[in-house]
C-alpha cells in the first residue's frame, strides 16, 4: 500500500495496490500488520457501512471522552468528498481540515486519527461508504460541529440548496462553542 501524508500530521491517505485483468480486479483492502507498521498501531473493533444519495452531507461527527475513535474510511460505490477536522485545542492545526475525494475508481482510504471530527458529502447519484472504527459507538458520547461553520469554510462541492441533512445535523454548534473537544497535549490512545 502507498501512504501519503496530508498537511495535518496523522491524517493519511492510503492507496492499495490493485491487480487487474480481463476478469476485473483484486486488492487487499486492509492488513492489520501493514497498517500498524505504516500508519500507527490501531486495533479496529467495529465496521460500519452507509448508503446515501447525491447531496447528502453527513457530519461533522466525533465521539467524546473515553469513546473517542479513529476511523479508516473508504468508498465501495460512487464518490464522496471526505473531511477530517482537527478539533484538538492547542494543536498547531486546530480548526484546519483535510479534504480528500474517495471513490470506487481511486480506491483511496483516509485514516482519521482520534481528536478529529469527520464528515463527507456525496458527489455521485449514490454512494456506499464503509468505515472501520477503533472504539465502539456510544450514543451518549456523540459530539458534532456544524457542517456549514463559517470559520471552517468547507467547500463540500455541493450547492447549498442541494444539501440534504439529517435533522440532527441541521442543529450542531460551530467549532468555537462546541463542547467535548480534545486537548492536543493529551494522549488519546492511552
Amino acid at each position: 500500500m502507498k501512504i501519503t501524508e496530508t498537511e495535518i500530521e496523522g491524517v493519511v491517505i492510503i492507496e492499495p495496490q490493485v491487480f487487474g485483468d480481463e476478469r476485473g480486479y483484486f486488492f487487499e483492502s486492509f492488513s492489520q500488520r501493514e497498517f500498524n507498521a505504516a500508519v500507527r498501531p490501531v486495533e479496529f473493533v467495529q465496521d460500519n457501512e452507509s448508503k446515501s444519495r447525491y447531496g447528502v452531507v453527513r457530519g461533522l461527527h466525533f465521539q467524546q471522552g473515553r469513546h473517542v475513535q479513529s476511523k479508516l474510511v473508504r468508498v465501495v460505490q460512487g464518490a464522496v468528498l471526505d473531511i477530517a477536522v482537527d478539533i484538538r485545542k492547542g494543536s498547531p492545526t486546530f480548526g484546519k481540515y483535510v479534504a480528500v475525494e474517495l471513490s470506487e475508481e481511486n480506491k483511496r482510504q483516509l485514516f482519521i486519527p482520534r481528536g478529529f471530527a469527520h464528515g463527507f458529502s456525496v458527489l455521485t447519484p449514490e454512494v456506499i461508504f464503509q468505515y472501520k472504527c477503533d472504539n465502539y459507538y456510544n450514543r451518549e458520547s456523540e459530539g458534532a460541529i456544524a457542517w456549514d461553520d463559517p470559520e471552517l469554510a468547507i467547500d463540500w462541492r455541493i450547492p447549498a440548496d442541494s444539501v440534504i441533512l439529517s435533522e440532527k445535523d441541521k442543529h450542531h454548534p460551530t467549532l468555537s462553542v462546541a463542547p467535548g473537544l480534545f486537548d492536543y497535549n493529551e494522549d488519546l490512545y492511552k
